[in-house]
């Protein structure tokens, strides 16, 4: 990059805010995603809105493509910076501004971290739901970006129910708010749910105004082994059939299951073909009653065990492994692709059976994880071989996993995003003018293509 852009940059950020040298380079260069990589020509760390704005215009005005990342856990290829330029990092932007208890409300800058803030919820008994797996150390600026879902989603919804307000950067500088504070809000457009999901390619978000619930006075957790695992795909259906809509239902197989014991030694039942695991909250009455109709669920959908969590300690030690469940599943191939789909939840139990003849047909291992309270199943394929044609087979097999997904009503991400990994299928998900209008969307507020290039489609 030209010398002159770097001083710029650092005149605009402050110099220790800009990092140049390979190694720090490096260390931006991959996001969760195993099969990308690409470096940056620099990396800016900046810490007001106005610094982003400057830095913004300088890529607009040099045509420099910039890449946003927050603590880069997603899984979609989103903060690869595939034609290098800038890597914006808002890691450094992470105050909480507000927290109103009487209007439910919270600002946020994007850098804040999930678990921190849900932390300094709790000491106000207040409850933000959406979850996603990386709440240790994602950013809520990354899990807006990214319409982040997670456990809860069954229950509460994804991240785009609980966004009330935006400020962001547009490509040009210009810094725009949208939305407001209200829970109601019917104002022109739905500008708002535009950037929610966005991944990062109109603008950069820098404020966020989120709506908040009280925390629910009671939970009780539930645990349920199946010995097969199309039984256990069946079984949600008939707990939602019944009119009851707990906050979580998690699916977990047999080689998650002994990978996490084998890791974490908490007490699994490592022969257990299907665990499920499901939270019930709210009033201590209604908790009580729901659990006690599920576990009866439980055991007449076939369950060999179905029994509440003893204790606190016992229900978080089996939250604390389902949490584990993508580390687990990591460590156990030379290449791990952890894949992210979702079908209607009448057709989860054909969606396993999809996958059980797709993992036999191609000879690579498919374990399953996700949540199949909503649907969404991270079927995540493994090879130990980097031989560029059991690659080529890997591909074919995830385009498999995604047809069969398609087939069934379902959709190519639940919660992941498109990013590198899935454009290639997105002509086959959705309807060629809704591609259109969404280029023209991006053609409008990015004419110049520097935000997030090459990401969701190709721009022709």
């Amino acid at each position: 990059m030209d010398p002159k852009i770097i001083k710029q940059l650092e005149d605009i950020a402050g110099k220790t805010q800009v990092l140049t040298v390979k190694e720090d380079l490096a260390t931006y260069a991959y996001d969760g995603t195993t099969t990308w990589s690409h470096a940056p020509d620099v990396v800016v760390l900046p810490t007001g809105v106005d610094q982003i704005s400057a830095i913004l215009k300088l890529a607009n005005e040099n045509r420099i493509p910039v890449t946003p990342r927050g603590s880069g856990t997603n899984i979609s290829g989103g903060s690869i910076p595939v034609r290098g330029g800038i890597v914006l990092c808002t890691t450094k932007m992470n105050r909480v501004l507000d927290i109103n208890k009487a209007n439910l409300t919270a600002t946020v800058e994007p850098g804040v971290v999930l678990q921190d803030f849900n932390m300094l919820l709790a000491k106000e008994n207040l409850f933000y739901p959406p979850d996603p797996q990386s709440f240790l150390t994602c950013t809520i600026g990354g899990t807006v970006a990214e319409n982040s879902g997670g456990p809860l989603c069954i229950k509460y919804g994804v991240t785009k129910q609980y966004v009330l307000g935006l400020e962001v950067v547009l490509p040009d500088g210009y810094v725009m708010k949208i939305g407001g504070s209200t829970v109601k809000n019917r104002t022109g457009y739905d500008l708002v749910s535009l950037f929610t999901g966005s991944e990062g390619t109109l603008g950069i978000i820098t404020k966020i105004t989120l709506r908040l619930i009280p925390k629910p006075a009671a939970k009780r957790t539930m645990m349920a082994i199946f010995d097969d695992m199309t039984l256990a795909g069946s079984v949600v259906s008939r707990i939602l059939a019944a009119g009851i809509v707990p906050a979580k239902i998690e699916f977990v197989d047999n080689f998650v299951i002994r990978r996490i014991e084998e890791k974490m030694h908490v007490g699994l039942p490592v022969d257990a073909n299907t665990m499920l695991l499901i939270d019930a909250d709210g009033s201590l009455a209604a908790v009580e009653s729901e659990a006690a109709h599920i576990l009866d669920i439980l055991k007449d959908g076939g369950a060999q065990i179905a029994r509440l969590a003893k204790d606190d300690d016992e229900a978080n030690m089996y939250w604390k492994a389902r949490s584990a469940g993508f580390a687990a599943i990591y460590s156990a191939a030379r290449t791990v692709i952890a894949e992210d789909v979702t079908v209607p939840r009448d057709r989860l139990s054909d969606f396993i059976k999809k996958l059980d003849e797709i993992s036999k047909k191609s000879g690579f291992p498919v374990v399953l994880i996700g949540h199949a309270g909503d649907g969404n199943i991270h079927p995540s394929v493994f090879t130990n071989s980097r031989e560029k044609e059991d690659l080529d087979r890997l591909q074919d097999t995830l385009t498999a996993i995604f047809e069969a997904a398609l087939e069934l009503g379902g959709t190519l991400s639940g919660e992941h995003g498109i990013g590198l990994e899935k454009k290639r299928l997105l002509a086959k998900a959705l309807d060629p003018r809704a591609i259109e209008i969404m280029k023209q969307f991006k053609n409008v507020l990015d004419p110049n293509n520097i935000m997030n290039p090459e990401k969701i489609w190709e721009l022709s």
